[in-house]
């Protein structure tokens, strides 16, 4: 383990972090919203801190190990995040609390979108686009973008990679060079952005709004620039856009490099994983519409739109709203919420479980029911006509129980701190998932829970941002032995 390369590697990077410190400024300046110096403090502090850890090892040069790539993905994304947090602190009397910074902060980075503040609408304008642009920083992985970069500052990104791209099957490389991979990656993405900011324009959103908005709907984020979120715009043609954008992110973008590669859109409907997501939200929404037409809780129109709104935002994990689905009748806030632990694809930028796994999951149970039937039998495990190696689809498994017992573990810490069972499982299960919204007493924001619960909510957002695995494997005794 190459400690001093790992700390020249972050003294860069967060000297890079600083400068996207700077697009705020601008913004402050041109509102004149007088919040400007908030972040000059924070490029100041970021820049002194990356110099410290850079100088001193600033002649360190060696090809990253797979260990080191576990540490600077964690670290990357908790240095940048408590750095990230020191705006928020900064920016005059509504400024935050440390918790609730570091809070804030995470959420944005790792993409959950939910948020401990009340009266965003009034925040200062450089702070609402700051909030914006820290989700689509994370929407993409940080961590991939700086694979193009450091490959050019002489360190080797692919331990980085394996650690960061989402999903059991990430090992296959789009192109055979990551540098290329990487740049490919963060084309589609900006390109996706400058259409979706374009779209909300054309639907009649301002300039402000429609740049926020872009932000964080291509990083299935769901932070708003409006405490109402995207309902506050009432506006069917905002929704379907939105809708289009949050399903086209939560797809792989290894598909969306094929189809720029190729100049065809038939290997969507080909990918077993992007099928199963689209007939996983279909049904979905056929279930949530009927009900709100039976209960009377909407008239047809209002109950199609809300209902797929909803549906589309809560299970892709965006988590935007147009409407209250906490206070929606029968088991609906429910159901939509379990929806949110199958997430977005692999390789997306959507959160849960992803889909891929419960897919191995569901196949590996229907073989177990065959084996029952046909003892002697081998039964291959495939996706589409792919058979699946038993080490992929054990460390399915593995993931799986890892995932429900630091769920449990931490459910039970929030409800120890005092918070009911409802918006316990709900704050844990949206925070694991990088969902954003909850249940109970947070389902409006967060800014009541205790203080230790947000921490733990901090520690579950990065757990599920960064897979589990790859912070788990830091409290083994192993990874530190020599």
């Amino acid at each position: 383990m190459s400690l001093r390369v790992i700390l020249r590697i972050l003294g860069l990077l967060l000297m890079l972090f600083s400068l996207t410190m700077m697009p705020p400024i601008l913004i402050s300046l041109w509102f004149r919203d007088g919040v400007w110096d908030a972040f000059l403090i924070g490029i100041a502090i970021t820049v002194f801190t990356g110099l410290l850890f850079f100088l001193p090892n600033r002649n360190e040069r060696k090809e990253l190990r797979i260990r080191d790539g576990f540490i600077i993905a964690a670290m990357f994304w908790t240095v940048l995040a408590l750095f990230g947090s020191l705006p928020l602190m900064l920016f005059g009397d509504g400024a935050l609390s440390l918790t609730d910074a570091v809070f804030e902060s995470f959420s944005g980075l790792t993409t959950t979108g939910a948020t401990v503040i009340t009266g965003i609408n009034f925040l200062p304008e450089s702070i609402l686009y700051y909030r914006q642009q820290l989700q689509w920083l994370g929407g993409m992985g940080i961590v991939v973008l700086a694979v193009a970069i450091l490959p050019t500052l002489g360190v080797g990104g692919m331990a980085l990679y394996r650690t960061e791209i989402p999903g059991p099957l990430k090992d296959s490389k789009l192109t055979p060079r990551i540098t290329e991979t990487a740049k490919a990656l963060w084309y589609i993405y900006a390109s996706l952005t400058l259409t979706c900011l374009a779209a909300y324009m054309l639907a009649g959103m301002n300039w402000f709004d429609a740049l926020g908005h872009s932000f964080s709907t291509v990083a299935i984020g769901g932070f708003s620039t409006y405490d109402a979120s995207i309902g506050h715009f009432d506006s069917a043609a905002i929704e379907l856009i939105c809708i289009s954008f949050m399903l086209i992110s939560a797809l792989s973008y290894s598909l969306h490099f094929v189809a720029w590669r190729q100049k065809s859109l038939t290997h969507y409907f080909q990918d077993p994983e992007a099928r199963f997501l689209l007939l996983f939200l279909l049904g979905l929404t056929t279930v949530t519409v009927i009900s709100l037409w039976l209960t009377g809780t909407y008239d047809t129109q209002l109950g199609l739109r809300h209902g797929l709104f909803e549906v589309v935002s809560v299970a892709t994990t965006a988590g935007f709203a147009v409407a209250d689905f906490s206070g929606w009748p029968g088991a609906l806030p429910f159901l939509l919420f379990v929806a949110a632990f199958v997430g977005g694809c692999s390789g997306s930028t959507g959160g849960g479980m992803k889909v891929i796994r419960i897919i191995l999951i569901l196949k590996q149970g229907m073989r177990e029911v065959m084996r029952l039937i046909h003892p002697n039998a081998v039964i291959a495990v495939k996706v589409g006509k792919v058979s699946v190696p038993d080490s992929v689809a054990q460390a399915v498994w593995g993931f799986f129980s890892a995932y429900v017992m630091l769920f449990f573990l931490m459910l039970v810490g929030v409800m120890a701190t005092g918070v009911d069972q409802v918006t316990a499982w709900s704050t844990v299960g949206s925070a694991l998932n990088n969902l954003g919204p909850a249940l109970g007493e947070a389902s409006a924001h967060y800014g009541d829970m205790p203080v230790l619960a947000k921490w733990i909510l901090v520690l579950a957002m990065l757990l599920g941002r960064l897979e589990i695995f790859t912070i788990l494997v830091l409290f083994t005794p192993a990874f530190w032995r020599r």
